[in-house]
């Protein structure tokens, strides 16, 4: 179950209210100005490898954090749980995390390694704008107590992320509509993943979800 939930919170990710609209300009950079399908979904595919590298080295790190700190199981789960349940209030609009505020700078991409640098950099710079559910899958990998696991979570949430980009790049003539219906149901969205988050955080704290 915890593998789904943090495929599925790489997809809402993507669905962000930061990010979604900037869809466009992303698809454009992955072009490089050239009209080739092919050619913007290889930069697409590198671009996806970069961060899902940075995510995984997160995962490999708070997995490894959590099995040091097996000793304190209880504390650990309660203090996860916690910060799971304050990210679902801030998406219910209880508040708001002022460092939590993404943004896109201007990007060149010239050919694949460009494209994999600017993955690199997109996991470090947007990850204030997903930091919700990136903090979310990353608490799940710490009570995991385990880096294989916390790798393969992170790996899961980067392929949750990704596949939107590699689709889009495919098809993004066809897929205009559908994320302009996505954008007119951010709040709707937004409350579902509070939900969501505030039970995933009771159900850790209480050690039902690890």
């Amino acid at each position: 179950m915890q593998y789904l939930i943090t495929f599925l919170e790489g997809i809402v990710s993507f669905l962000s209210p930061c990010m979604l609209p900037l869809l466009p300009a992303y698809l454009f950079y992955f072009s490089g100005g050239q009209n080739r399908r092919s050619h913007t979904l290889a930069n697409a595919v590198m671009f996806v490898l970069g961060f899902t590298l940075v995510f995984s080295v997160m995962g490999i790190f708070v997995g490894t954090l959590g099995s040091l700190l097996n000793d304190h199981r209880i504390v650990v789960n309660l203090f996860c749980g916690g910060m799971m349940i304050l990210m679902g209030m801030r998406c219910l609009g209880f508040f708001e995390f002022s460092f939590l505020k993404g943004y896109a700078g201007a990007v060149k991409i010239t050919g694949l390694f460009s494209a994999f640098l600017f993955g690199l950099i997109y996991a470090f710079s947007l990850t204030p704008c997903i930091g919700t559910f990136l903090g979310s899958a990353l608490m799940l990998a710490s009570v995991s107590a385990s880096a294989g696991k916390g790798l393969l979570l992170l790996i899961l949430y980067s392929l949750g992320l990704g596949l939107p980009f590699l689709i889009s790049a495919i098809l993004i003539q066809q897929l205009t509509q559908a994320f302009a219906i996505i954008q007119k149901h951010y709040a709707l969205l937004n409350q579902i993943s509070g939900i969501a988050l505030i039970l995933m955080g009771l159900l850790t704290m209480t050690g039902i979800f690890v």
